[in-house]
């Protein structure tokens, strides 16, 4: 069997209980049901990064967010990663003489790196205006331009749910779609290929056509979870994050029926993506490529939507970091669906091991379980962190502490929608003990793995007589892998 081609399609901040194929029964997600229906679905998928450019580096190379040093959407991977002894996945891949292609948001800076991937294709996300990207230059030749949300009817009215002053054709969910046929078109006879496509929807904006929202009434839309209110320095911290410029929608007053309207428009982009997400497949089927290709979909993170009185994402509630992850091989597995606890960051093992490739010994990423790789196997614990907090899972508790000072305990077999915080029960006080010390123990490793270049040795120097002689320097940066 010749090398399969890998296709890695990642919307931006889609949370699972919006698909079909987990539960949803309010929108419908044909196609990507159908690669669920066909592959092996994992319904313990956490993005252990909940925030766009943590999550995307910690994917790209396999490294837990503590040692990238990228924890927030301001920081960005070292520039000189590579004399670290670090490669990111399609620069492996590359080497094993794939087609590494990036199509669509990536979040990358500059936003024009490649990173690795020979061909790319450029449609950040809906909030950068002003980058002059591939979706841009797109629009220009239509007569258009990007708009804000602000610049749409009803949007501070509404929380951000608005419709679309682009035809569906021109919004960029569709741009990126059809460049990604193209692609696969052009270029997929040619050779093995690994290519990703980051959709930049659903993320707010709530901007769908006026066609995709016909027949999603927001009364239908799944309740939002309320407010327990615990954690009030988190939604104020919410709260005026999204005032930014950015965005510029005040969340201070969220209503039920704002919410709802929410969730509708939501719902709306998500059958977009589905759509894009059918064009793809058939476009691998049409050019005979699609039993030989391996398609992996999954999300950064999720989207609160109005559960605990929130929106967007950046906290370890499940809205936020639970999400959907489906891997579906040629041929078909048959609708497997899997309840193994694993990271987003295990993508990045897995195409490695899927493309012929060896996982490097210092990635915290490993294959996913069920997919045809020998010896994987799902986790016992994951490790969450971002700029303002950590997070321990496991079994069925989760600890999350917060710079703000608060901090949340949950038994999701018996709370699954985390409205009762179990921190102060006297019961749980061992439980809390026992995970703040393994909580406290790993992040202080991973700290002392994050200053890796700055070591100066890993075996002891007393005994070599180079290290004594005068003029005797250190490597910097000290790469993975040398002594």
């Amino acid at each position: 069997m010749t090398d399969p081609n890998l296709v890695f399609i990642m919307p931006d901040q889609l949370r699972p209980d919006f698909l079909g194929c987990y539960g949803a029964d309010f929108v419908a997600t044909p196609h990507i049901d159908a690669l669920a229906a066909r592959g092996v679905r994992f319904t313990r998928a956490y993005s252990e990064h909940p925030i766009c450019v943590p999550a995307r580096a910690a994917l790209l190379t396999g490294m837990h967010a503590l040692r990238t040093g990228v924890l927030d959407n301001g920081q960005a991977l070292r520039p000189d990663y590579a004399a670290c002894g670090i490669a990111t996945w399609p620069e492996t891949l590359a080497a094993r003489g794939y087609e590494c292609a990036a199509i669509g948001k990536m979040h990358f800076y500059p936003w024009d790196a490649r990173l690795g991937f020979g061909y790319r294709r450029v449609a950040e996300d809906k909030r950068w205006l002003h980058v002059r990207d591939d979706y841009y230059h797109f629009l220009r030749a239509h007569g258009e331009r990007k708009y804000h949300g602000a610049e749409h009817a009803g949007y501070h009215e509404h929380k951000g749910a608005i419709v679309n002053r682009l035809p569906r054709e021109l919004q960029p969910d569709a741009f990126v779609g059809a460049e990604a046929c193209r692609f696969i078109r052009a270029y997929g006879a040619d050779g093995p290929f690994a290519l990703m496509v980051g959709f930049p929807g659903p993320h707010c904006p709530y901007d769908p056509a006026p066609e995709s929202l016909a027949g999603l009434d927001p009364a239908a839309m799944p309740e939002p979870i309320p407010d327990a209110g615990d954690t009030p320095r988190l939604r104020e911290g919410n709260i005026a994050a999204n005032r930014r410029p950015w965005n510029g929608v005040d969340y201070a007053e969220f209503s039920r029926e704002q919410m709802l309207r929410v969730r509708a428009h939501y719902a709306a982009l998500v059958r977009q993506i589905d759509d894009e997400v059918g064009a793809i497949v058939a476009a691998l089927g049409e050019a005979g490529l699609l039993e030989n290709t391996v398609i992996i979909f999954a999300s950064d993170h999720g989207d609160y939507l109005g559960d605990h009185g929130l929106i967007g994402k950046g906290h370890f509630y499940e809205s936020s970091f639970h999400v959907p992850l489906i891997v579906a091989p040629p041929g078909g597995a048959g609708a497997v669906v899997r309840d193994d606890l694993v990271a987003l960051t295990d993508v990045t093992a897995t195409l490695l091991r899927l493309g012929g490739a060896g996982v490097p010994a210092y990635l915290d990423a490993r294959p996913l379980p069920g997919v045809g790789i020998a010896g994987a196997t799902g986790r016992e614990r994951l490790i969450g962190a971002l700029g303002g907090g950590w997070m321990i899972q496991e079994g069925p508790w989760r600890l999350a502490k917060y710079a703000t000072g608060e901090a949340t305990l949950y038994n999701l077999d018996e709370d699954p929608h985390e409205g009762r915080n179990r921190l102060a029960d006297p019961a749980c006080a061992a439980v809390t003990r026992a995970l703040d010390g393994q909580l406290t123990s790993i992040v202080m490793d991973l700290m002392v793995e994050s200053h890796f270049p700055e070591r100066v040795y890993v075996q002891d120097l007393s005994q070599d007589p180079a290290f004594g002689r005068e003029g005797w320097r250190r490597r910097y940066p000290h790469a993975r892998g040398d002594g």
